[in-house]
């Protein structure tokens, strides 16, 4: 397997991935959504609500604010030496917010949480929670926890992730004939003029439309657009719970822990 990396930043990031199968591609895709720990409130007390939102609807709000995580101070609950239901500070986190409007109307942010550990907290400042109308209130504790996709939404690290085959164009260049109607159909500007040809411009950004070679007139087409069985875009942008690159190594961590437990189980059977 040869593995690319197209694009990155600290929010996505697009790798090619060649030698592999579309099995692998769905089973890493898989667990990312669904077994990758992140920080989430999963645990609301409200201690006062006079805003114009029900209890139920702030800590819907509320549990799906995405939170920076720490993965090397905290436990998933399950795993947890103290074995409580209400959790310690080695796997919960609390959070307070208090917001008064006064005589104005206000929005309430996420930056108004204040966390007991500043390690642990809302990804942006600037998430919008309620508005509260003058002399209203909002007092409430909030607890987050280390979870899994599986188990909800709110714990998914990632709100785009998605695996595609690689794209293969070819072009007959003796029997095309320049008319550029490909090129200026091509959504994406994949393809463009270069010179007495036409060439292919970031293959990994076509998406397949067939639009190039529906406007082909010629009979054959002198234009084909297909994919490569074996090849493959990935592309991860993550809620900024966690980074995209650390996203993908916890992703990989698990899987071989995965394969590690088949192969003693099929070991066992063996034996």
């Amino acid at each position: 397997m040869n593995i690319k990396t197209l694009k990155e930043d600290d929010t996505s990031i697009q790798l090619l991935i060649r030698g592999t199968n579309a099995a692998f591609m769905n089973t890493l895709r898989r667990i990312i959504l669904t077994e990758v720990p992140t920080m989430a409130i999963d645990e609301v007390v409200v201690i006062e609500n006079s805003s114009v939102l029900r209890d139920e609807f702030l800590a819907h709000r509320i549990g799906l604010m995405p939170l920076k995580t720490d993965l090397e101070t905290y436990n998933l609950p399950e795993d947890c030496k103290c074995g409580s239901e209400f959790g310690c500070n080695l796997c919960r986190v609390s959070l307070v917010l208090e917001a008064t409007s006064g005589d104005r109307t206000i929005t309430v942010y996420s930056g108004d949480f204040v966390s007991d550990n500043p390690a642990v907290a809302p990804v942006s400042t600037r998430i919008p929670i309620t508005k509260l109308a003058p002399e209203q209130k909002v007092r409430l504790e909030a607890y987050a926890r280390l979870g899994k996709g599986k188990d909800h939404a709110r714990w998914q690290p990632v709100s785009v992730c998605t695996y595609r085959h690689l794209p293969i164009i070819k072009i007959n260049k003796k029997s095309c004939d320049l008319c550029e109607k490909c090129v200026k159909v091509c959504p994406r500007k994949v393809l463009k003029k270069s010179g007495d040809e036409i060439s292919i411009n970031h293959i990994e950004e076509c998406s397949l439309c067939g639009d190039c070679v529906d406007a082909c007139e010629k009979t054959p087409k002198t234009i084909e657009a297909t994919w490569d069985d074996e090849s493959f875009t990935f592309n991860l942008e993550s809620t900024e719970s966690l980074t995209p690159r650390r996203i993908l190594q916890e992703a990989i961590t698990i899987l071989n822990g995965k394969l590690n437990t088949l192969l003693e189980q099929l070991q066992e059977v063996r034996e």
